[in-house]
């Protein structure tokens, strides 16, 4: 789909994100439309045709993942794309269970958000692809040492380095090995991309 045909809508409370965020992405010749609040954006959701949205996780009226969940209530087709601060993986995670297809770590390089919009403004079409298909994933899990399928498992349920060694008694060199090991196995480009497979597969992710 290409940029013209679809519009970009920043739902943030900061009013310096939300402003920072719509002039880069314009500048790139998207199509954005701000929202200060979610309550607001789920006034004009109903109307909207080829959308898709980016929000914040946290927000004083309605949390990112409550968002989602209105919107998926609503049952309309917009993907969501979550903003989400250091720290905040396992909420991003229940974002990403409610039907987010992506989330962001703050801060950001622009080309990731940029190229996060393109792949999810690919599902607006019926023949947009996820890309972690369930039969593949399993496959690649299967390539996985018992070691590494802790370490996958430990990794998408949002926990660090740190607590990952101590709960496996080993060391954080030893954590980043394995982590290593999973990525490239499960050919994942990225920790968003590995939770989605671990959901595709219906492994618990919490």
């Amino acid at each position: 789909m290409e940029m013209a045909d679809f519009t970009v809508h920043l739902v943030d409370d900061e009013e310096t994100v939300r402003k920072s965020l719509a002039f880069m992405l314009t500048m790139n010749d998207f199509s954005v439309r701000v929202h200060e609040s979610a309550t607001q954006f789920l006034k004009v959701a109903p109307q909207l045709k080829a959308a898709v949205l980016v929000t914040d996780l946290r927000m004083p009226d309605m949390s990112g993942v409550q968002l989602i969940q209105q919107v998926n209530a609503l049952k309309l087709k917009i993907p969501a794309i979550v903003m989400t601060g250091h720290g905040d993986v396992p909420m991003a995670v229940e974002a990403m269970k409610a039907g987010a297809v992506d989330f962001i770590e703050k801060p950001f390089e622009d080309e990731v958000m940029m190229g996060a919009i393109r792949a999810a403004a690919a599902q607006i079409t019926p023949d947009g692809e996820s890309g972690d298909d369930a039969d593949i994933v399993l496959e690649r899990l299967a390539s996985l040492t018992d070691r590494e399928r802790q370490v996958f498992a430990a990794v998408v349920s949002g926990l660090p380095n740190k607590s990952i060694a101590y709960d496996l008694d080993i060391s954080p060199r030893t954590v980043e090995v394995h982590r290593a090991n999973v990525m490239s196995k499960m050919q994942a480009r990225s920790l968003p991309q590995l939770v989605r497979m671990a959901l595709a597969a219906g492994i618990s992710a919490s």
